[in-house]
């Protein structure tokens, strides 16, 4: 049985108010994995030596430990919220989990208050590239440092020589490097999101900061998750040959990319064989237009190479085991999404009252509308953008007639991106968070598998907070 929203609040707050547990990693009598978050506050310098940046993060670190499962692993989390008067909660972003574990407030579960805990617990049917993050106010708690990476390892991994993951974010800091306190701007919020001023790889500055170093011959998977709560990366790395080889952490057919567009959200694995000179130096750069800049150097070490020729083995993953959307015989719904600094002045839905967008964005924070309604940040007691029912094929025409980009994101679902502009694409990848460029539509299909009421969101995070945000009921 589904439960609503309404429903939910009636139950009261079943896992409410329990105390807090202590860190910890064990594996239960019964097989299930337990893992322990603790949301804090804490100082980490960007680079080495430099001042003391202040964060809020899971276990004292920016990013957050690396949680790494095992396809089929059962496993329990305990978030604890050591925040001081600050509600959190933890989503598990990509993961497909039961609803009740995804980390939404007021939708799924009440917010962990301070002092308190909450028992996250699921099975892992996804290998892949995840990660974890709150819901509670996430255009704050994100940028303020609490994420970190979720790594689902295959049955049978391509062969490398190694691993590396790179979490990429950024923070916004002032001239003795703590942190600015401006989350929720209007300007923030009608525009592109806002942007930190430091772009972070791994919680240290960008830059000469962030070195890979490398031997030549050597075939390196790279996992990258873009965890900014507005940041759109455009990467490349010069004299390179970078296979993409997973999307969002679901398996695509091999190719070569030239740039790696990442919106916020997203992730991207990636197989390069570094096949450079011994003693030789690359950088990894940003190219998108809001932040053109160095992400890392690459260091060849001055050794003999591993190997004089790529690696053959193959790089194909094997695929998971997701329903297949079936298109002919598919429902259509549209979703028209308008709004933003540069909109026309839009009659929408606000808290279910009609209203002129613009005439409210001082007052109310406003600026987004999906289908001609804006909500506040998980609102209570709206209706779901959609209903349907459990085993559906859906399509969602996704129309964006506003002057930005926008990520947006699936909560308990994978969808097959299918079409661009009315064209169907050659390569239906599977995503769980798609960039819309602006004025452009995206077609995407899914199988309504997973019941529950589930966020769909832009996760550029101001933009959710200003109204870009909805729910799709799986009944």
């Amino acid at each position: 049985m589904t439960m609503s929203r309404r429903d939910f609040l009636k139950a009261g707050a079943a896992t409410a108010g329990l105390a807090a547990l202590p860190p910890g990693l064990a594996r239960a009598a019964d097989g299930t994995r337990d893992f322990v978050l603790n949301a804090g506050h804490f100082e980490q310098a960007l680079t080495p030596g430099g001042p003391m940046t202040d964060f809020w993060g899971f276990n004292r670190s920016v990013p957050g430990p690396e949680l790494r499962f095992r396809k089929g692993d059962r496993v329990r989390v305990v978030a604890n919220n050591d925040l001081v008067g600050v509600d959190t909660t933890v989503h598990w972003h990509g993961l497909r989990v039961p609803n009740a574990m995804d980390g939404v407030p007021y939708v799924t579960q009440y917010p962990i208050k301070p002092g308190e805990m909450y028992s996250y617990e699921y099975q892992v049917q996804d290998s892949g590239t995840f990660w974890y993050h709150p819901h509670q106010t996430s255009f704050e708690q994100v940028p303020r440092g609490l994420y970190g990476p979720l790594i689902v390892e295959e049955d049978a991994p391509i062969e490398v020589d190694r691993e590396v993951v790179w979490v990429l974010s950024d923070v916004r800091v002032d001239a003795k490097g703590r942190q600015v306190g401006d989350f929720g701007r209007v300007l923030d919020i009608a525009n592109d999101g806002r942007l930190g001023n430091i772009v972070l790889v791994n919680g240290q500055q960008a830059g000469d900061n962030v070195t890979l170093a490398v031997r030549s011959g050597e075939r390196v998977r790279l996992r990258l998750i873009n965890a900014a709560s507005a940041r759109i990366f455009r990467l490349r790395l010069a004299a390179h040959r970078l296979h993409a080889i997973a999307l969002d952490g679901q398996a695509i057919r091999p190719r070569e990319l030239e740039t790696v567009d990442l919106g916020p959200g997203m992730r991207v694995d990636l197989v390069v064989d570094f096949m450079a000179a011994p003693g030789s130096e690359h950088k990894v750069v940003d190219v998108d237009r809001r932040s053109r800049g160095q992400l890392a150097r690459i260091s060849y070490l001055d050794a003999a190479p591993v190997r004089e020729k790529p690696l053959g083995a193959p790089i194909q993953l094997a695929a998971n085991d997701l329903p297949e959307p079936d298109v002919a015989k598919a429902i259509d719904h549209y979703i028209v999404f308008q709004g933003g600094m540069r909109g026309s002045p839009v009659i929408g839905m606000i808290d279910g009252k009609p209203t002129n967008i613009q005439e409210i964005l001082e007052k109310e924070k406003l600026a987004w509308t999906m289908n001609f309604s804006a909500q506040h940040e998980h609102a209570l007691l709206h209706e779901p953008l959609l209903y349907v029912k459990k085993g559906d094929h859906v399509v969602l025409r996704l129309i964006n007639e506003t002057d930005f980009a926008h990520p947006m994101h699936l909560h308990g679902h994978f969808f097959r991106v299918v079409g661009v502009d009315g064209q169907p694409l050659v390569d239906q990848d599977w995503r769980d968070t798609v960039l819309m460029a602006p004025r452009q539509s995206v077609d995407v299909a899914f199988v309504a598998d997973n019941l529950g009421e589930w966020m769909f969101h832009c996760h550029i995070l101001s933009h959710a907070a200003g109204g870009m945000m909805g729910t799709i009921a799986v009944e």
